[in-house]
């Protein structure tokens, strides 16, 4: 709050505020600082607070540290947190290595500064000079880390000193996961394959395509590759996503090719009157209207139905958009088919969002679980008797999957499990259990290049409605 000073009375001389004794002059911001103080604040918002990142840099509604800075300072901050989330281990590995003791307990503060700055050193293009004078004066600048500035300096000097030797022996000893997650992947995939999926979250994810047709040809556009799922693959995006070829008639979007897939299971529904739950942004209602489908879409969120109407908007298709808590909602008619896309812990999509295994536990895991099966037991009174029903979400934890699969059919007799065939998924079979269910991991979907590998974790189970 800015309060305004009383003008003086006319004639008399305004009166200066003398300065405290111990206050130091003002001084300009050093270019570059705000973006690293806004980093380290939203830091601390992750991994002390377990705020979501996508919410504290949201474009419009973000953290209003992260909305004060210019685009291109927004890009810097996105790259720093995100490379900081993903190497968080080995961060800290490196950093505790340069302490002749421990930090005290309480100084977060200090060492939110000196993951920042550890960050661009090790991980990003950018000036190790430039890197450590901003931590510095960013250490400076804070009462409670003033007094560890030099403390700041000769971390940081040390580490970029070192890093060719220190910073590979360091990712060979580290899998850059919290405890928790480390151990439940393991527990749910084994040894190997849960650290062949540890290791695919600290690679950047490549960007993916569903197009309406011609992926061969949108391939060639964008310099990329079309995926045994159909989905177009470029490992970095050329241009900012608004200013690719295609985008403003419609010709495609953005959907990791884990997502695309489980509206593929729900088969022929040409003429079908389909329900597509939890549906924002739209990717798989698009699908679905695609395939033929009269498509309900419902979310409970009134931001992101706007975004999805955009995005119906400009690809040029229509479905019935509701607002509203599936819940409390009764559709006037059962549907034919439904695929609930259920909120979970995204655990299956660390590659683009690092931040997951940080702001989320095993007790969001436990509740996200009980509120899926009370959205598919209320989804299923929703479909006809002979109807399909397609269950999904992007979590790689079986707490979500596989075990709330078993239970619910095992307290629904009147629905059938309808088991995925591999020939549905052809080329990428693999991706169907021996329990006829969908699931995908990270590590899955290699290729020579490990920049156009991978893709999002997924599990998806498909029932019918007995008559």
């Amino acid at each position: 709050m800015v309060v305004s000073e009383r003008p003086p009375a006319s004639g008399a001389t305004p009166r200066r505020k003398k300065p405290h004794p111990n206050s130091r002059p003002e001084r300009p911001s050093a270019p570059g600082l705000p973006a690293r103080m806004a980093a380290a604040r939203l830091l601390a918002a992750v991994v002390d607070a377990r705020t979501p990142l996508d919410g504290l840099t949201d474009q419009e509604h973000g953290h209003p540290q992260f909305r004060a800075l210019d685009q291109r300072d927004r890009a810097l901050v996105r790259a720093i947190l995100t490379t900081a989330l993903r190497f968080r281990v080995t961060i800290g590995r490196l950093v505790a290595a340069q302490l002749e003791r421990p930090l005290p307990a309480n100084a977060t503060t200090l060492m939110h500064v000196l993951h920042v700055a550890a960050a661009q050193i090790l991980f990003l293009d950018v000036p190790d000079s430039a890197a450590v004078d901003l931590a510095v004066t960013h250490a400076k600048s804070d009462p409670r880390t003033t007094r560890f500035a030099g403390l700041v300096n000769g971390v940081l000097r040390s580490i970029a000193r070192n890093k060719e030797t220190s910073l590979p022996k360091a990712l060979a000893e580290t899998d850059d996961a919290p405890d928790w997650f480390r151990s439940r992947l393991v527990e749910a995939y084994g040894e190997p394959r849960g650290k062949a999926i540890l290791a695919a979250h600290r690679a950047e994810p490549p960007v993916d395509f569903t197009v309406k047709r011609d992926p061969a040809g949108w391939a060639e556009k964008f310099g990329g590759i079309v995926l045994p799922t159909g989905s177009v693959r470029v490992a970095r995006l050329p241009a900012a996503v608004p200013e690719l070829p295609g985008f403003a008639d419609g010709g495609w979007w953005v959907q990791d090719a884990a997502a695309a897939l489980p509206a593929r299971l729900l088969g022929e529904v040409t003429g079908m009157r389909v329900a597509d739950l939890c549906a924002a942004p739209g990717g798989k209602t698009m699908q679905l209207i695609l395939a033929g489908a009269k498509v309900t879409a419902m979310d409970t969120s009134k931001s992101r139905l706007a975004r999805m109407t955009e995005n119906l908007q400009r690809l040029k298709l229509t479905a019935e958009l509701v607002n509203a808590d599936i819940l409390a909602w009764q559709p006037p008619a059962r549907f034919d088919a439904i695929l609930l896309d259920a909120p979970c812990s995204s655990t299956g999509t660390v590659r683009r969002h690092p931040d997951v295994p940080w702001s989320k536990s095993p007790d969001d895991i436990a509740k996200l679980a009980a509120l899926q099966a009370r959205l598919l037991a209320r989804a299923f009174t929703w479909l006809k008797p002979g109807g399909r029903l397609v269950f999904s979400n992007c979590s790689l934890d079986p707490l979500e999957g596989e075990e709330l699969w078993r239970a619910f059919l095992e307290a629904h007799p009147d629905a059938a499990p309808d088991p995925v065939g591999p020939d549905e998924l052809p080329g990428v079979a693999g991706f169907v259990t021996n329990e006829g269910h969908l699931r995908t991991t990270p590590a899955d979907l290699r290729f020579e290049d490990p920049s156009i590998s991978g893709l999002d974790g997924f599990f998806a189970a498909r029932l019918v409605r007995n008559a």
